[in-house]
């Protein structure tokens, strides 16, 4: 048995969930990319897929990992064939995707099913979609990530694991070369696996009402913005759209995105009469 799952945090309480319940032993994979965002035209292509690389270190370059090298230090082609050597080579090997309602997760999702064709019956799908768990205060929620559900009520949520059907596997794959073309800059799940393309200013109302004309440190104004959106991205995306919000004058910023998120800060900008430098009181 193979989980696959396409965020890190899923892969760290899936592994707590193996721990109490030994019939979901299997290797746990994840799928790197966030494909909600940036180009994927053509990226089943070498020159496509090094559009995307090359659009990602352009972001990670000015970000607080811009020493870390993320950009390019993997391949989810790689992951994928390895995917498919694991289920041709073994006759009774099945793959699990586990997946959340957000645009991460199903956007994931579109681009592995695409490849997946061939393996038909071998394939099973968990989507835990408009469903109520229990969270840590015994009170029910409708998660969005699969994180955010405690393990033991994994234990549920694995008998909603089924194959990926004949239909879904014409259907889904066509959606993926829909995406693709369209090259919209942010995929946004509107509901079920619907996704919609947007511009890429699409999360911009979202960090304006995040903030506030106090100045805050880089991540406590991320977390800000993070905890009101309704529709989430990642830290890395998110800054590269709040420097652009700073290039057109709509926040300000003092201090280097790239030293780290607590070497600088943001607020929206006041009159000149009440404009005051950050200091480090006020983080």
């Amino acid at each position: 048995m193979i989980h696959l799952v396409f965020q890190q945090a899923n892969v760290e309480v899936l592994k707590k969930v193996q721990d109490l319940d030994i019939t979901l032993a299997g290797n746990i994979v994840e799928i790197k990319d966030d494909f909600a965002v940036g180009p994927i035209e053509n990226i089943d292509t070498d020159e496509g897929w090094k559009v995307r690389v090359k659009w990602w270190q352009s972001l990670l370059e000015q970000s607080p990992y811009a020493t870390e090298n993320l950009a390019g230090s993997f391949d989810d082609r790689q992951t994928i064939l390895e995917i498919k050597r694991a289920l041709e080579e073994n006759e009774g090997e099945e793959l699990w995707i586990w997946m959340g309602q957000n645009s991460h997760d199903v956007c994931s999702y579109y681009w592995v099913v695409a490849q997946l064709q061939k393996h038909a019956g071998k394939v099973m799908v968990l989507y835990m979609v408009n469903l109520p768990f229990l969270n840590e205060k015994g009170q029910l929620f409708y998660p969005t990530t699969l994180h955010q559900i405690q393990p033991k009520e994994f234990l549920k949520a694995k008998k909603l694991c089924r194959k990926i059907t004949p239909s879904e596997f014409e259907i889904d794959p066509d959606e993926w070369k829909k995406l693709s073309s369209e090259n919209a800059a942010i995929r946004i799940l509107e509901g079920g696996k619907k996704i919609e393309g947007k511009e890429d200013s699409y999360f911009d109302k979202d960090i304006i009402t995040g903030l506030s004309t106090d100045w805050q440190k880089g991540g406590r104004a991320l977390h800000s913005i993070l905890t009101k959106m309704k529709d989430k991205t990642g830290d890395v995306f998110l800054l590269s759209r709040i420097k652009k919000l700073v290039e057109d004058g709509k926040i300000e910023m003092t201090g280097d995105p790239a030293k780290g998120w607590k070497e600088f800060e943001l607020r929206l900008p006041t009159s000149p009469s009440e404009a005051v430098l950050p200091n480090d009181n006020n983080s």
